[in-house]
């Protein structure tokens, strides 16, 4: 499928999904069609085991919103929410490599990811800036925010609008790593490719298990989890993988 506002790039079994919308990755209507699509298309690719999220250009990850799209908020809005939190229990891994600021909507897209690496630069900085517009955020950041750096934190960063960069994003546990940004990308994908080594079946059932923990409650993730135990144990992975180890060699997972 080809895209206005995406680009896909697949190496091996890692997708890059790259948001170009200049000049600030911001989401009109047409870009959050594009990207679910795009969303729809690795998530159905059954060679994409990991997928890497970035942003055009130098500067920018994503500023949130498009206000210039006005017009089309109360589409783009509802779709906004859906898309995120389709990410945000996406039974693949996703890296989110913010390689510029990340505002807003921008900011939360890369709270849904399941890892975040970024870059840091002296104007590469994260916040939930919406207050400032008399509105609040709305595709899912009061509560995800809440959930990755506690509550304590995230009031302090969405009532005051606050910017923090990238040390400061790390110690706080809003990022998984830091690095420079002639190195982000290496560094991703030096993460992506560990990860689609790993067994997917695997990641996957532990994906989903998770989200339905946190989502539906713990006794709905216990159940979820016992469904992919059974799962992963009846696949050709597992036999794989116990014959790896019995071998002393690294395990070469097919995702059956």
């Amino acid at each position: 499928m080809s895209y206005e506002n995406i680009k896909i790039e697949k190496k091996g079994y890692i997708a890059i999904v790259t948001i170009d919308h200049p000049p600030a990755n911001a989401w009109n209507l047409a870009t959050l069609t594009d990207f679910e699509n795009a969303v729809n298309d690795v998530e159905n690719d059954k060679d994409v085991r990991v997928v890497i999220l970035t942003g055009a250009g130098e500067k920018c990850f994503s500023a949130g919103f498009d206000i210039s799209d006005a017009a089309n908020g109360h589409l783009t809005g509802p779709k906004g929410c859906e898309v995120w939190r389709r990410l945000d229990r996406f039974e693949k891994p996703v890296i989110a490599a913010i390689n510029g600021f990340a505002l807003g909507g921008g900011l939360e897209l890369a709270l849904c990811c399941h890892f975040r690496i970024m870059s840091d630069a002296p104007k590469c900085t994260v916040g939930l800036t919406e207050l400032n517009l008399g509105i609040i955020p709305g595709w899912g950041g009061t509560q995800r925010l809440m959930n990755v750096i506690g509550k304590a934190n995230a009031l302090d960063m969405i009532l005051f609008s606050k910017k923090i960069g990238a040390k400061e994003a790390l110690e706080m546990g809003l990022v998984n790593q830091i690095s420079t940004p002639e190195s982000l990308m290496d560094d991703t994908m030096a993460l992506a490719e560990t990860l689609a080594a790993r067994a997917p079946i695997a990641c996957g059932a532990v994906l989903k298990a998770m989200s339905a923990g946190q989502y539906e409650g713990v006794d709905k993730g216990l159940e979820v989890e016992q469904e992919g135990s059974a799962k992963v144990g009846a696949s050709k992975d597992c036999i794989e993988g116990f014959t790896a180890f019995m071998e002393k060699r690294a395990p070469n997972f097919t995702g059956e």
